[in-house]
């Protein structure tokens, strides 16, 4: 017994942290989106974030957010059951809707598989299943075969005509699953060469990759920026955890090594990376110029939790570092550091998340797709847990 005891006080006290209570996060996270709802009235608009002065900051169906609040709702109505949610879930998707046609935007497999996407998992509504079809159409309809990359911006400074960024790995799920639906292998082999030149043109050789690659209309690559991050050779932290989670989708619908082995290679860049905090919630780019003095990006750390812990059970023992590793940052992100109690943060579930600090723009805020990302991962680690 006294050795056990005597263990138990040498453990280091992370052992100890990374038990995270889910039924109370998912129980404030009711309590907080039902104020949400109630501030939040107007479907025309979608929740976002919030501005300095404490006001919300809406947004029309058309930005690449439109698909989050309403796949947050869905992840609660995924666990409680609770028709009120169902409900509210439905409502808020519908709002997207009409996106199912905007062929402007590279963003469809965040609006509509987040939105569409989880309700089509969670109740198998037929309509929900037309409009997913039409959204990976309309997607399909930015991929140049010359080029052999999906179009996301429809321009960038300087002249350039065909910008890709590394969030657009984000999308290709959606082009998986069409084929899978459809029959039409077309979509798969977009997402295939969209991420297989990205995986050439995107990273570096100590596998840190850039935010902006722009191409000529020969796919011949014009220049690599870092809109978003500090620099253009520095490491924009939520692009990289992008890629992460886009890759690690790439293993899931192929069962492709290479997928795999990548996947990992970028994770263990990001994880290994001297400025990435104890916390393990990073700054807003591993090379912005004032650290410790600047902004983390919790949204970052949730989109990197919830791939790290899809990616643990793909790995073997190596998994069990991924797996520490997330439920580290789920952890921490679950602390008073970040967590909003209630009646804070606007009703958004995670404080301290940066949209581009570069362009002065959501510095230290709440960000929708951290709450998505957060949710998400929290229920992941509740699944991996019941195994």
């Amino acid at each position: 017994m006294k050795k056990l005891i005597l263990l138990a006080l040498l453990a280091p006290l992370s052992v100890f942290a990374q038990k995270i209570d889910v039924n109370k996060q998912f129980k404030l996270a009711e309590q907080q989106y039902q104020r949400m709802l109630a501030a939040q009235p107007d479907t025309s608009v979608t929740v976002h974030s919030a501005n300095q002065d404490g006001t919300y900051r809406n947004m029309p169906s058309k930005w690449w957010c439109s698909g989050f609040f309403p796949g947050g709702l869905w992840q609660l109505y995924e666990r409680s059951h609770n028709a009120q949610w169902e409900k509210a879930a439905r409502l808020w998707t519908a709002a997207v809707k009409k996106e199912q046609y905007n062929t402007g935007t590279h963003d469809l497999g965040f609006m509509m598989f987040d939105s569409f996407g989880n309700g089509l998992r969670l109740t198998n509504d037929p309509e929900y299943k037309k409009v997913l079809i039409q959204s990976a159409k309309s997607l399909a309809t930015r991929f140049d075969p010359k080029i052999g990359l999906i179009k996301s911006w429809n321009s960038f400074k300087g002249g350039y005509e065909y910008p890709v960024i590394i969030d657009n790995m984000m999308n290709l799920d959606l082009l998986f699953w069409a084929s899978k639906e459809t029959g039409d292998p077309s979509f798969k082999q977009i997402a295939l060469t969209h991420a297989d030149n990205t995986m050439k043109h995107h990273f570096r050789p100590d596998n840190s990759s850039y935010h902006v690659i722009l191409y000529d209309v020969d796919g011949k690559v014009l220049a690599k920026k870092q809109h978003q991050g500090y620099q253009d050779e520095s490491c924009w932290t939520r692009g990289h955890a992008w890629a992460m989670y886009g890759y690690v989708e790439m293993y899931r619908n192929t069962k492709d090594k290479k997928y795999l082995d990548f996947a990992q290679k970028i994770s263990d860049y990001y994880l290994n990376h001297p400025n990435l905090p104890a916390d393990k919630i990073p700054y807003w780019d591993f090379y912005a110029p004032n650290i410790p003095n600047e902004e983390r990006d919790a949204s970052a750390g949730a989109i990197a939790a919830s791939a790290l812990l899809e990616l643990s059970t793909y790995t073997g023992e190596k998994g069990k570092r991924y797996y520490a590793d997330a439920v580290k940052m789920l952890a921490s992100l679950s602390s008073p550091a970040y967590r909003a109690a209630l009646g804070e943060n606007n009703n958004f579930l995670i404080k301290h998340c940066v949209g581009a600090k570069s362009l002065n723009s959501e510095i230290d805020v709440p960000l929708i797709y951290a709450d998505y990302y957060y949710l998400e991962g929290l229920l992941r680690y509740e699944r991996y847990n019941k195994k």
